[in-house]
């Protein structure tokens, strides 16, 4: 296969998984657009912000024509990581990137591992404003410091510390990672990045296709294979970022 059609694929995953799972749309699509469209890095985290923009707002217009969001606990939690998330995020650029490498590997093993041994809470949509704040405050700052990994936070944070269901936690997610991300991208406007459109636009199209699917995926799916499928998925993100870190 060509690049350009590996890179399509890895498009139409990353879109795949926001849908599915509310989360891994920087993790799929930075390594897609350095290794295989030969993005500078640069450009390719300017350009993954862009592709989680578009397909989470995809994504969360079928979640919440479903009913599938907690429009409060998620317009609280993305509200309250704002600050937070810019402080930590000048604080990491002191920090060696091995080290950040292999926090975010330890919290996404973490977090994994709860998921995978807790069962699915079944909340009644209520969510505490002081409890949603916390955990946004607290997303915010620690996806701030590690740079990526919002959706793979936030949805931990939504089922094990607001009681969110895990199919209403995947549309929640969308809509904290794509604030955030939308925010991030507003701050990097008055950089001169250059974005290879002619590349970055299929693979956003493949993407924004994998959207839709993950999230009539995620219609037919339980919460409980969701929440199981997602531990595993972190556990081995977690793993290939370590092995990265050290190796």
């Amino acid at each position: 296969m060509t690049p350009l059609i590996l890179a399509l694929l890895a498009g139409a995953a990353a879109g795949v998984s926001l849908g599915a799972l509310g989360a891994g749309g920087s993790i799929l699509t930075v390594p897609a657009l350095v290794y295989l469209l030969g993005f500078t890095p640069a450009a390719a985290t300017t350009a993954s912000l862009v592709v989680v923009v578009v397909t989470s707002v995809t994504a969360l217009v079928g979640h919440a024509r479903a009913g599938g969001v907690r429009w409060r606990a998620g317009l609280l939690c993305a509200a309250a990581g704002l600050l937070p998330a810019a402080g930590a995020g000048a604080l990491s650029a002191r920090v060696p990137a091995a080290v950040l490498t292999l926090l975010f590997a330890a919290v996404a093993a973490l977090a994994g591992l709860h998921m995978l041994r807790r069962r699915t809470p079944r909340g009644n949509g209520t969510v505490s404003g002081v409890r949603a704040v916390g955990a946004g405050a607290g997303l915010g700052a620690v996806t701030g410091f590690l740079g990526v990994g919002g959706g793979f936070l936030a949805v931990p944070a939504l089922v094990t510390v607001l009681a969110v269901p895990m199919s209403a936690a995947v549309g929640t997610s969308l809509l904290v990672v794509g604030s955030n991300a939308l925010v991030a991208l507003a701050g990097r406007a008055y950089t001169a990045v250059h974005l290879d459109l002619t590349l970055l636009l299929p693979f956003l199209a493949a993407a924004v296709l994998g959207a839709w699917d993950g999230r009539r995926l995620a219609a037919k799916v339980s919460a409980g294979t969701l929440r199981r499928v997602f531990g595993a998925v972190l556990l081995v993100v977690a793993v290939a970022m370590g092995a990265t870190a050290v190796l």
